[in-house]
C-alpha cells in the first residue's frame, strides 16, 4: 500500500510544524503534534548519540523539550524526508534527516552547538489529522562552532538567556524607525 500524495503533504507539514513551533519556543503546541500514547526516544549527547533516553505521551514530550530552555535559541533545518505506508491504513512511517543548531551566549563569544541528525518517526492518522505516535532521534555528528554574533540580549545575573523582546536590541547603527512588519494582520507573531 501506498501513501496519497494528501498524506505525503500533510506529514510534511506536519514534521515542519515540529521544526518551526520547537525553534519558536511553543513547546505546548510541540505536544500537541504527537498522540497522547506517543513515544519520544532520544540520545544523551555527548556520550550516547543513539536514542537511550524515552519520553511517553504528550507531558513526557514537554519534560524532554525543557531542556531547550537553557540555550538561547535553535534553528532546525529540514534537509531530507521519506515517507512510507505503514501496514495498517492509518499509520505511517518516515525518516527524516535535518541539521540542528543550539546557539548559546558564552563567556567570550557566542557558540553553535550542531546536530547533524536523523528520526526515524512513526505517524497515526487521528481525527484531528496525523500525529507523531513514536519518534526516535540519532545523531550523527556534532560540531561546536564559534559565532561572531547572535540576536538577542546575553544572559545577565538573574535573567534567563531568551529573547523575549524578539531581538528588540537592534544595533546602533541601525537608527531610525523599524519598517512595519509583513504579516496577515489575522496572525499571530509567532508562525505559522
Amino acid at each position: 500500500m501506498s501513501l496519497a500524495v494528501a498524506d505525503r503533504l500533510a506529514l510534511a507539514d506536519l514534521v515542519h510544524l515540529y521544526a518551526a513551533a520547537v525553534d519558536d519556543r511553543r513547546f505546548r503546541d510541540v505536544a500537541e503534534l504527537f498522540t497522547e500514547t506517543a513515544e519520544l526516544r532520544l540520545p544523551d549527547p555527548p556520550r550516547e548519540l543513539q536514542p537511550v533516553r524515552h519520553w511517553h505521551g504528550r507531558d513526557g514530550v514537554l519534560s524532554a523539550l525543557s531542556s531547550l530552555t537553557e540555550v538561547a535559541r535553535t534553528q532546525h533545518d529540514i534537509v531530507g524526508e521519506v515517507y512510507a505506508a505503514g501496514p495498517e491504513a492509518d499509520y505511517a512511517l518516515g525518516r527524516i534527516t535535518a541539521v540542528a543548531h543550539h546557539w548559546s551566549f558564552g563567556p567570550e563569544h557566542p557558540t553553535d552547538l550542531v546536530w547533524h541528525l536523523r528520526y526515524d518517526d512513526e505517524y497515526l492518522r487521528t481525527p484531528v489529522g496525523w500525529r507523531i505516535h513514536g519518534r526516535a532521534l540519532t545523531i550523527n555528528a556534532i560540531e561546536t562552532r564559534p559565532l561572531r554574533r547572535l540576536r538577542g540580549t546575553p544572559p545577565s545575573p538573574g535573567r534567563p538567556s531568551t529573547d523575549p523582546a524578539g531581538g528588540a536590541g537592534r544595533p546602533a547603527a541601525s537608527p531610525g524607525r523599524r519598517p512595519p512588519e509583513t504579516r496577515r494582520p489575522d496572525r499571530p507573531r509567532e508562525t505559522p
